[in-house]
């Protein structure tokens, strides 16, 4: 039985083992990967290395943002198409992908080399760490166009039926970056630097990977040079499937560089000081990055079996997929809650800092900042579904009022009150009320699904 059959007829369970696991397993690791560094230069060199990373990581996830548009928005035309039974335009999606992934990574690489002063005093810099920015942003602008393309080219392979691919390649990059990082830091004594060049060094190899499968592995298409130059009129339409996805980056881009601003306002004005309540969010941010991959890679992985019995009209197995998805979703969010309410110095050891003020902040800022972290976890899977069975709008908005709409006016208005500690409770307040709302747009569309069901028979 072929992937497509399996697809429409295999069980469902079995389906998303196949599908999400090497999912999850790979964005967990790039969760990691992204972690690696600010582990190791919290050890290395403390919690001003660590601030001085999360100025860089706006721009990193900016990157991103546009690895998810070309390749989650390659991902579901594609598997779209293959429902419908159109190999030849899922294959011209597959190479309009490839080309909008290699073109905004050139374009982001040489904008982040030319702006990189300006955008981190923009993304919260400080007198104490703007040199540590400056060094590990110069090397990490260098690898912007592999965390684009490889990125992308991860959603692209797994739609393409390569799920194991997919995450071998991220695996390998990131043992790279694991054995590179301590060897930099404490080894070459590169501090910093070496941490950044370790970064690009399992970027690049993780590209390099990629190609070659989409050179000369790809399964359910085939790739002609044609479809490479003929690619741009599919450009807008895998753009649009992929919004979601770029907004929720993009969204999380501006609210990060609003919390930094604001966290070492309000934060030089307390007894912690600018810097500490910056690197702690930071630090609170990459361990919620973490758990959004897990709960990103399960639904990924879902996203061919939606997009493709959404195709198929067969609209049952969508909304049982659904279930199982959103089940697994608030069992990995509520066990990370409970860590992080009742073990949260458990966690912040891990980065390396013995300075008391420091572990206090960053404790106080794991539990407040994410106590609805379930919720979080339901809009996340709802944002995902909705953009596989085209609807994209529902899955922006979602996006667009947790993090602009009405976190952002949160982390402005709400420290004027409750000082620094203010901004951590933005988090909570805007997951709570997105989080309501992505349950009603659920059981909207469950009606919706229903509906054409009927229709059909």
């Amino acid at each position: 039985m072929n992937d497509n059959n399996l697809l429409a007829s295999g069980s469902i369970v079995r389906l998303l083992i196949k599908f999400s696991v090497p999912s999850i397993i790979s964005l967990v690791l790039n969760a990691v990967y992204n972690m690696v560094d600010q582990i190791f230069i919290g050890q290395g060199v403390g919690y001003l290395g660590n601030g001085a990373t999360n100025v860089i990581v706006p721009m990193m996830q900016l990157a991103i943002a546009f690895a998810l548009l070309f390749g989650d928005g390659t991902a579901n035309y594609m598997n779209i198409k293959m429902g419908l039974g159109d190999k030849k335009m899922a294959a011209r999606g597959m190479a309009s992908g490839i080309v909008g992934a290699l073109g905004s990574g050139l374009i982001i690489t040489m904008v982040y080399n030319i702006f990189l002063e300006p955008l981190c005093w923009l993304f919260g810099a400080t007198e104490l760490t703007i040199g540590y920015s400056l060094e590990y942003g110069r090397i990490v602008s260098l690898g912007m166009v592999f965390s684009v393309f490889c990125g992308a080219t991860m959603s692209i392979i797994r739609a393409d039926g390569s799920p194991f691919y997919a995450m071998m390649g991220m695996v390998t990059g990131c043992v790279v970056n694991l054995v590179g990082d301590p060897l930099a830091i404490f080894v070459l004594d590169l501090g910093v630097a070496g941490a950044a060049w370790a970064t690009v060094a399992g970027m690049a190899v993780n590209s390099l990977i990629n190609a070659y499968y989409l050179v000369c592995k790809t399964r359910s298409v085939r790739l002609e040079k044609k479809f490479f130059m003929d690619c741009f009129p599919h450009l807008f339409q895998i753009a649009k499937s992929g919004l979601s996805s770029f907004f929720t980056q993009i969204a999380i881009v501006v609210v990060v560089a609003v919390q930094n601003n604001v966290l070492v306002y309000y934060g030089a004005k307390s007894s912690y000081g600018a810097e500490i309540p910056m690197t702690s969010l930071g630090v609170t941010m990459k361990v919620f990055t973490l758990i959004q991959c897990a709960v990103t890679g399960l639904v990924t992985g879902a996203q061919p079996i939606f997009s493709f019995n959404y195709g198929c009209g067969l609209y049952d197995r969508v909304k049982k997929t659904f279930y199982y998805v959103l089940a697994v979703t608030i069992v990995i969010t509520g066990l990370a809650t409970v860590v992080f309410q009742f073990a949260p110095m458990a966690v912040v050891s891990i980065f390396g800092s013995s300075d008391p003020l420091y572990n206090r902040f960053s404790v106080i800022c794991l539990r407040i900042f994410l106590m609805f972290l379930v919720l979080d976890g339901v809009q996340m899977a709802a944002s995902y579904f909705l953009q596989s069975v085209a609807r994209p709008v529902k899955a922006s908005v979602l996006v667009v009022l947790r993090q602009i709409v009405i976190q952002i006016p949160l982390v402005l208005f709400l420290p004027k009150f409750f000082g620094v500690e203010g901004v951590l409770y933005s988090g909570p307040s805007s997951a709570f009320f997105v989080g309501i709302l992505s349950i009603l747009f659920l059981l909207s569309e469950r009606k919706t699904l229903a509906g054409q069901k009927k229709c059909k028979a």
